[in-house]
């Protein structure tokens, strides 16, 4: 892992970072120290590792839980090369949706093609991530709809050390064999208009899901609609499940710990 820019604004540390040509960026409290719990997140299709809406919950799940945040472009997004495969399957699904086809199944193999390469790369991200110091081995946590979602329930599947998972925008075709081998508690989005996943197939991946512990939010709206108040829960859903009792926090960690309703809250003089 190469670190190629650092900056730091409001009580956020970002580092850009390459690893075998894999452009990524890691987000952090300043002068973080120790162990802390890692979101791993994946970005929409179209969009890259600081989209804003990427940007806006990494900031949040550092600020407010003290988190340690991960994103990566996936291959043909952001700062990566044109994959020439990829752009072609893209642009004949998108001339075959514009003349009337369905696009779920299109999107659903096109994941699934892409998933291949990302699950391993992810997964040695996570390995590289994982061994910084001010990083370090804690609970992981996966955050991801669309694409991310596309891309996020094979991962989750793959990767043992995710302890919880907020995917959605998805729908079953491509992913519901591998969402039955996923255990670990699950918040899934999901939009009931949404105009590029048919409801049905969002209710059957959730369904999928082997989770004992999993909750569905299904809000009004299409697809890019997700209500900002979501992210709340969020919060909630990953300081619930991944922030370590205070009997075995290190002392160095930001001090996140359950206010009402479950909500992480930051008492003065504790942590960072």
């Amino acid at each position: 892992m190469r670190f190629t820019s650092d900056a730091s604004s409001d009580g956020v540390f970002e580092q850009l970072f390459t690893l075998d040509e894999i452009p990524g960026v890691l987000w952090t409290q300043p002068g973080a120290r120790g162990p802390r719990p890692l979101i791993l997140m994946g970005h929409g299709g179209g969009q890259h590792k600081k989209a804003p809406g990427v940007v806006a919950r990494a900031r949040r799940f550092v600020a407010e839980c003290g988190f340690g945040v991960a994103a990566v472009d996936v291959p043909g997004h952001g700062d990566r090369p044109k994959e020439e495969e990829y752009d072609r399957i893209a642009t004949v699904n998108q001339a075959r949706i514009a003349a009337g086809a369905d696009p779920a199944p299109l999107i659903a193999d096109f994941h699934a093609l892409v998933a291949r390469q990302t699950v391993p790369e992810w997964r040695a991200v996570l390995d590289a991530v994982q061994e910084l110091d001010h990083v370090g081995s804690g609970p992981v946590g996966y955050w991801g709809v669309s694409l991310g979602c596309g891309l996020g329930v094979p991962f989750v599947a793959a990767e043992p050390r995710v302890r919880a998972a907020v995917v959605g925008l998805g729908g079953a075709l491509g992913s519901a064999e591998a969402a039955a081998r996923i255990t670990v508690p699950v918040e899934f989005l999901m939009q009931w208009d949404d105009e590029r996943i048919p409801r049905a197939q969002s209710l059957a991946l959730f369904e999928a899901f082997a989770s004992a512990e999993k909750t569905l939010h299904a809000n009004p709206g299409k697809h890019g609609a997700v209500p900002a108040f979501e992210m709340d829960s969020t919060l909630r859903f990953f300081a619930r499940h991944l922030i370590l009792p205070p009997s075995v926090r290190p002392p160095a960690a930001t001090a996140a710990v359950a206010g009402p309703q479950g909500f992480p809250v930051r008492r003065p003089g504790r942590g960072r």
